[in-house]
């Protein structure tokens, strides 16, 4: 059994879609579906079923998926132990976008001081994205904002940071400001809604029944912090520390009552080859969110 068809079939399930896996796999949609087709045949069992343009695992598919999973994995983990010159094989990580340079970047710095050979991978993307490539297998951790999924014993959840919203208004208001009276008046600037933060951000809003004048949307609070800092607008974001280091004019102004908190933190897979690896990432990493 070739093991790339293995991988295929993972891929399909997880995408939802032949097309999306291809992309995924640097195929064509029909090699994709050849080894779909071919794995199918040597094990005798349908894996998938097709209802339009969606794919979704058979009974069988799904009794087959996770070990299809660790079979990939190992698979990989053979393949960058047999290259890396130190045995460490190709550490995988995934981060968020904001967290690329606030963390990854100096807590990397720390890890290859201690090993100036090792090979890693990162991964820049979304949230739920990375933290599914950690469930399956692809990555052997990633920095993600904590959202609504169950977490399979196969994987851990390590926090980082927790940042409540805050309202980020441009330095000529006062941090004691009324923050609902702003959100009503002022030129708002949304956190993209298909970020948790974003999300959090909106439901706050609607709770209250607050309706801003959105000026802008867009993803990425160092972008968001600079633009406020400008005058262009105020914001509703997690109260992300790396904004406050930059050279921008920004007041801080909290939020009346009960306000939702972001969690940021590493999800790992457990007993992974890299698991001594991950643990110094690790700490790096709190190092760098919890200095002192």
């Amino acid at each position: 059994m070739d093991t790339r068809f293995l991988q295929s079939f993972v891929a399909v399930v997880e995408c939802g879609s032949i097309a999306e896996a291809a992309r995924r796999l640097d195929l064509t949609p029909a090699a994709v579906a050849a080894r779909i087709h071919t794995l199918e045949e040597d094990l005798g069992v349908t894996l998938v079923s097709r209802s339009g343009r969606a794919v979704k695992p058979t009974e069988a598919g799904l009794q087959i998926l996770d070990q299809s999973r660790g079979v990939v994995r190992h698979v990989a983990d053979l393949r960058a132990a047999a290259v890396d010159q130190v045995g460490l094989g190709q550490l995988r990580i995934g981060s968020f976008f904001s967290a690329a340079i606030s963390i990854v970047s100096p807590a990397l710095e720390k890890l290859y001081a201690d090993h100036p050979e090792l090979s890693v991978f990162v991964d820049v993307g979304h949230s739920a994205e990375l933290s599914t490539k950690v469930m399956a297998g692809e990555l052997d951790a990633a920095i993600v904002v904590e959202h609504q999924f169950a977490i399979p014993k196969a994987c851990s959840w390590n926090a980082l940071a927790e940042e409540p919203l805050v309202l980020i208004a441009p330095s000529r208001f006062g941090s004691d400001a009324d923050a609902h009276a702003l959100l009503r008046s002022e030129p708002y600037i949304k956190y993209d809604r298909r970020i948790w933060g974003g999300r959090l951000a909106d439901r706050y809003l609607r709770e209250r029944d607050i309706q801003p004048r959105v000026r802008l949307e867009i993803d990425g609070l160092m972008t968001i912090a600079s633009f406020v800092s400008r005058g262009l607008g105020i914001s509703l974001v997690p109260d992300w520390a790396p904004m406050w280091g930059q050279n921008v004019s920004l007041t801080r102004i909290r939020l009346p009552g009960t306000v939702p908190t972001r969690s940021v933190g590493l999800l790992r897979t457990v007993r992974g080859p890299r698991d001594r690896l991950v643990d110094e990432l690790l700490r790096h990493a709190l190092a760098v969110c919890r200095p002192g």
